[in-house]
């Protein structure tokens, strides 16, 4: 790809991103009191990374077995309330053990 192209795609994409963002703060002048929009507003981060996510989780690994005991793992201390770090850390290593069981029992 040449640098116009590039430049071209940039700028299409950094357009996009600033209206996006931009054309809510201009059309929405007043505070939101509606319960049902604030609901909404407040939990479409955790829908829209939910979304993202929980493919990538099973699509990433060699095995789908090891992919849902890391999830697994990754809910359990999750819902122990452990720090982000313990919850990646004890997620890769379920993986980890469940792909060299796989691997080298099967």
């Amino acid at each position: 790809m040449d640098f116009k192209t590039f430049l071209i795609y940039l700028l299409v994409t950094a357009g996009t991103t600033y209206f996006v963002r931009v054309v809510p703060m201009l059309l929405v002048k007043k505070e939101i009191k509606n319960k049902f929009i604030l609901s909404f507003l407040y939990y479409m981060p955790y829908a829209v990374l939910s979304v993202m996510t929980i493919p990538a989780i099973f699509t990433a690994t060699n095995f789908v077995a090891s992919a849902i005991v890391g999830f697994a793992v990754a809910v359990f201390f999750a819902l122990k309330n452990k720090s982000l770090t313990t919850v990646a850390i004890a997620s890769c290593l379920g993986v980890l053990a469940t792909e060299l069981i796989i691997t080298y029992l099967l």
